[in-house]
C-alpha cells in the first residue's frame, strides 16, 4: 500500500499495454492515479476500472507529447486541481519503422519529443515537489534495447532508450538523500499494442515464446523495482541474460549477433 498517506501516480501512455498495467499496479498498492494517453475513451474505460475494482480516484488528462508544450500543460492542470504527484511513470512511447532517410524529419523530431524531450521536462517539473515531500518516485520505461547494440530499422529507438537508462542513473545519484527514487525499467518484447502500432507485428510473433513477458509482470517489476530504489531493473532472466552478454562479449561480435538476428524484430522496408 501507499505509506503513510493517500499518494498519487501519474502514467503516461496510460492508454494502453505497460502503461495500464502499471496503472493497475499502483492502484492496487493503494495510489490514486492520473492517467495521461491521446485516447480519451481507452483512459475512461480504464478509470472506471481502477475506480470500481480499487476504489481509487482517477483524473485523466488527455495529452500529446508531441507537443513541446504538454507537460507543461499537465502541470498546470494538477496545479490548478491541487494534485500532488508522488510518482511519475514515463511510459508514453512508440517505434518509428523503417530506414532514417526514408521517414520525414517531422517524425523524427516528434519521436525526439515523446522519448526524451518529454519525460525530462515532466521529471524536472515534478521533481521539485517530491523533493519538498520527502517523498519521490520517477520510473522511466527503457528498454533492453537501450542495452544491447543496435541495429538497422527503427534507428533512434534504442539511442533514446540509451539516454534514459544513464538519464536516470545519473538522476538517481542525485537523490540519495531526498527520499525520491529513480528507476530505468528495460523491458524486452512484451505483449501489448507497441508492435501493432510501429508495424512489426507480424515479423516478432515469430519470435519464440520465451522471448516474451506480459505487461502485467513487467509493470509488477518495475513498481518493486523503484519502490526499492534500483537505478536499474532489466526484466526477466532472458532479458539479463542478453544483457549481461552485450556487457562482457566484444562489441564486434555483439553487433554481429544483433545484425543477423534484426530482420526478426526489425522493419526496415517501410511501403
Amino acid at each position: 500500500m501507499a505509506d503513510k498517506k493517500t499518494r498519487t501516480a501519474l502514467v503516461t501512455g496510460a492508454s494502453a499495454g505497460i502503461g495500464a498495467a502499471f496503472a493497475r499496479v499502483f492502484a492496487q498498492n493503494g495510489f490514486n492515479l492520473v492517467l495521461s494517453a491521446r485516447r480519451l475513451t481507452q483512459l475512461e474505460m480504464l478509470a472506471l476500472e481502477l475506480e470500481t475494482a480499487y476504489g481509487v480516484k482517477t483524473h485523466i488528462i488527455v495529452a500529446d507529447l508531441a507537443d513541446p508544450n504538454a507537460p507543461q500543460r499537465i502541470f498546470d492542470d494538477l496545479e490548478e486541481e491541487g494534485i500532488a504527484i508522488d510518482a511519475l511513470v514515463n511510459n508514453a512511447g512508440y517505434g518509428v519503422p523503417g530506414l532514417y532517410r526514408q521517414v520525414k524529419w517531422e517524425t523524427h523530431r516528434d519521436f525526439i519529443q515523446v522519448m526524451i524531450t518529454s519525460p525530462a521536462h515532466l521529471a524536472h517539473l515534478f521533481e521539485p515537489g517530491m523533493v519538498e515531500r520527502g517523498y519521490g518516485r520517477i520510473l522511466n520505461v527503457a528498454s533492453l534495447a537501450g542495452i544491447i547494440p543496435p541495429s538497422a530499422g527503427h534507428t533512434q529507438y534504442g539511442a533514446a532508450k540509451a539516454f534514459m537508462i544513464r538519464f536516470s542513473q545519473a538522476h538517481a545519484l542525485e537523490h540519495k538523500e531526498t527520499g525520491v527514487h529513480i528507476t530505468a525499467l528495460c523491458p524486452g518484447f512484451t505483449y501489448s499494442e507497441f508492435h501493432d502500432v510501429s508495424g512489426a507485428r507480424k515479423i516478432v510473433s515469430k519470435l519464440p515464446k520465451l522471448m516474451w513477458m506480459e505487461a502485467d509482470e513487467v509493470a509488477q517489476q518495475g513498481f518493486e523495482a523503484v519502490m526499492r530504489g534500483d537505478p536499474v531493473c532489466i526484466n526477466g532472466r532472458v532479458n539479463r541474460f542478453i544483457a549481461l552478454l552485450a556487457k562482457y562479449l566484444p562489441d564486434w561480435l555483439t553487433t554481429r549477433i544483433v545484425r543477423s538476428q534484426s530482420s526478426k524484430f526489425r522493419v526496415t522496408d517501410v511501403k
